[in-house]
Parts: structure tokens; C-alpha cells; sequence
């Protein structure tokens, strides 16, 4: 089953760029994603540009209207995604609890429908 691991975090309990223990963080990313090559899950995972950059789409009576912008104001952003490909939830929750900013932030781990199931 695959599991898309949603990185949130408040920028403001981020590492700061440039500092050790920004390189720390880092480290720790590069960690996860060659475990997660290494042990043969990792499908996908990029980070994401600042939400400065997002414009968000909805359709409403008919009519596309865009905003700048992500579309919830809250402390915690969207900052990147892995998606895993895993037996069950437990091992999605492994692989989760590797990246880093589950120490200041969340990862949300949620799974993937299948619209193509085999058979």
C-alpha cells in the first residue's frame, strides 16, 4: 500500500539556514531518504517552495477563482512530501518517525487511494 508522508512545520521553529544545526536537520533528511531507497519504499518526495509562491483554485457556481497564497492561514506549512510504498500503517509510521521535522512539526501520514486495484 502506498502512504504519502506530508511534512508540516512552523518556519519559525525551523532550523535557520546556514547554522549547524540546520545542517543537522539536513543530514538527517539525506538519512531517511537513503534508508527509504535503501530499503526499497521510497516512490517519491520532493520539498516544496515557500507558501509565498502557492496560489490556490476552487470553483464556485461554475466560475475558477484563484487566490495567492495557500488556502488555510496557519503556523504550521506544507513543506514536502515522501511517498512511501509499505505493507501497513506501522511501517508508513517507521518511516515517518526518520524525518526530521517530526521533532518541531508534524507528519501527517495518510494513505493512497487505488483507483487501479490488480485483478
Amino acid at each position: 500500500m502506498q502512504y504519502m508522508l506530508l511534512i508540516y512545520n512552523d518556519p519559525a521553529l525551523e532550523p535557520a539556514y546556514g547554522t549547524p544545526a540546520f545542517n543537522e536537520m539536513m543530514s538527517g533528511f539525506f538519512a531517511a531518504n537513503e534508508r527509504m531507497k535503501a530499503d526499497g519504499v521510497l516512490r517519491s518526495g520532493e520539498g516544496l517552495q515557500g507558501v509565498e509562491t502557492a496560489t490556490s483554485l476552487r470553483i464556485k457556481a461554475g466560475k475558477v477563482e484563484t487566490m495567492d497564497g495557500p488556502f488555510a492561514e496557519t503556523r504550521e506549512h506544507l513543506g514536502g512530501y515522501y511517498v512511501i510504498d509499505v505493507p501497513d500503517l506501522d511501517r508508513a509510521l517507521t518511516y515517518a518517525a526518520l524525518i526530521p521535522s517530526a521533532h518541531f512539526g508534524t507528519i501527517e501520514v495518510r494513505p493512497l487511494m487505488d483507483y487501479n486495484p490488480a485483478g
